[in-house]
């Protein structure tokens, strides 16, 4: 059995021979034949020279350098496409996933799991980080089609029909974290405690996450545009119960020159919420948009494999531990 290993790096030169050094002998210990395919996503530093020197001297070692920065979510896919193992592990650089994990990924993936999660514990976090992740997941979870786990992130194992079904999700608007959900399969999760970052920084600012959680709550359903709709009824609900008060008034009392000051905050309001509901069907309209563009996720500066892996579905297999 051949396990592959999709590593996507960023600036990681600090970090990555020393996560080499640990995976391959985590690797080795555990006994079955391994590729890793290590991911380069338009690094500035000297990741690629790195990854070009481990390749001169081990022959297990694929790289993929891409011609800029395009995201993690296209590095992921790219490692994908070229992983030709049964099971296919996803993980960091930076040791935040622990390499020692893998082994008990094999074990879930020889009892016949497709995908065999590692689900990290908030111990450590910011209380300020932790009340917010979790106040996200409340909320996304009411609203998307798929059940998205705190804590569960792209550090996983995966069976080769588990990856042949993901590659045939080509939308160009990934998230992964939704992807995985969607495409089901017998899936089990185990917990870990959070590794601190050996070196570096996380390159995941406030405005990046923010922007990753409006992926994730847009691309799984519609419910903001239904929302606009109901909303939009709501308004005109009102307009026309406040509007027969008026007139009731009128023919009542005589004719009331209403207020200003609550003539411009209605106007004032009311043009807020179109704004807002024109930001939604924006945000929609602009997905369209680049998916019907069919640019390609990602362009290869340099790599040392040929061509993609070509999609095939295996059963699980077994291996003899050393």
């Amino acid at each position: 059995m051949l396990i592959s290993l999709v590593v996507p790096c960023f600036d990681e030169e600090e970090i990555l021979e020393r996560f080499h050094e640990r995976l391959t002998e985590e690797m080795a210990r555990l006994g079955p034949e391994f590729q890793l395919v290590y991911v380069d996503d338009g690094s500035a530093d000297r990741t690629l020279a790195i990854l070009q020197e481990l390749a001169a001297v081990d022959p297990r070692v694929r790289y993929v350098s891409f011609s800029r920065n395009f995201g993690k979510e296209a590095a992921m896919l790219a490692g994908l496409r070229h992983a030709e193992g049964d099971a296919v592990v996803i993980m960091d650089a930076d040791l935040q996933h622990p390499p020692e994990l893998v082994g008990r990924m094999l074990d879930e993936y020889e009892r016949g799991h497709d995908q065999v999660i590692a689900r990290r514990t908030r111990t450590g976090d910011r209380v300020t980080r932790t009340v917010t992740a979790r106040a996200y997941y409340w909320l996304i979870n009411r609203l998307v089609d798929v059940e998205l786990v705190d804590g569960v992130g792209d550090f996983r194992l995966l069976s080769r029909r588990t990856v042949d079904a993901l590659l045939e999700l080509t939308e160009y608007n990934r998230f992964s974290k939704g992807l995985f959900a969607w495409v089901g399969f017998r899936t089990t999760t185990f917990e870990y405690e959070n590794a601190v970052r050996e070196q570096g920084r996380s390159a995941w600012t406030f405005g990046k996450l923010l922007n990753y959680g409006l992926d994730g709550l847009l691309s799984f359903n519609n419910k903001p545009l239904r929302a606009a709709l109901h909303l939009g009824m709501l308004l005109l609900s009102v307009a026309l119960v406040h509007a027969a008060w008026i007139v009731g008034v009128a023919l009542v009392k005589g004719v009331e020159t209403p207020g200003y000051v609550t003539l411009l905050v209605v106007v004032t309001a009311l043009a807020g919420v179109q704004m807002v509901m024109l930001g939604v069907v924006g945000e929609y309209v602009g997905r369209i948009y680049y998916e019907v563009k069919r640019r390609p996720h990602f362009l290869v500066k340099a790599t040392n494999t040929t061509t993609a892996a070509p999609h095939r579905t295996r059963e699980p297999q077994e291996f003899v531990r050393r």
